[in-house]
């Protein structure tokens, strides 16, 4: 009878049971042995391509030379497969034009102007004066081009553009018709 095995040599042993099962229940890899076996066909496809049947090679240890689904993807290219996939693009065209709302029509009249709401195609923006409303009415035709070619077509249709919105003096539920207020500053 063996002597009885200590922590060290007991965890050896079991480790080695255990290799010896995995490499028992592994199919055999190819090797450059099996090309030269004179059959032509470099050993069984089945085994090689991972059990399938198929000519994709096994995707296991490094990837090597060329490209490999494996490899590291860029997060943009990453995102737009996902945005694709899922059918986002519509939401992903509108949300651009609220934040990149200074590349869709310019510095100049993004520092000037603010994207509101999107509804139903229809851009509403509000201008800082009137005279720059007055001034967005007139560049709409530009403008809207300016968004289908950053955005692409059909997501804006049509501006709505107002300048800036005045105070309301109603406060409350109920109002009374009249003509506002009239002294109050003085």
């Amino acid at each position: 009878m063996p002597p009885p095995s200590t922590g060290p040599q007991l965890a050896r042993a079991v480790l080695d049971a255990a290799r010896a099962r995995r490499l028992a229940s592994q199919p055999r890899r190819r090797t450059s042995s099996d090309d030269l076996s004179g059959d032509g066909a470099g050993g069984d496809a089945g085994e090689f391509a991972g059990g399938r049947g198929g000519n994709r090679r096994r995707l296991r240890g490094y990837s090597g030379p060329g490209p490999d689904p494996r490899d590291p993807q860029l997060f943009g290219d990453v995102l737009a497969r996902l945005v694709k996939a899922r059918g986002w693009q519509r939401p992903a065209a509108e949300a651009t034009v609220f934040g990149a709302w200074e590349r869709v029509v310019g510095p100049e009249v993004a520092t000037h102007s603010r994207p509101v709401k999107l509804e139903d195609g229809e851009l509403t923006v509000e201008a800082e004066s009137t005279a720059w409303a007055t001034q967005l009415r007139l560049l709409a035709r530009s403008l809207l081009q300016q968004i289908a070619k950053e955005v692409g077509h059909n997501v804006v249709r049509r501006l709505h553009i107002h300048g800036p919105a005045a105070p309301s003096w109603s406060k409350g539920p109920r109002r009374v018709r009249g003509r506002g207020p009239r002294d109050t500053y003085g």
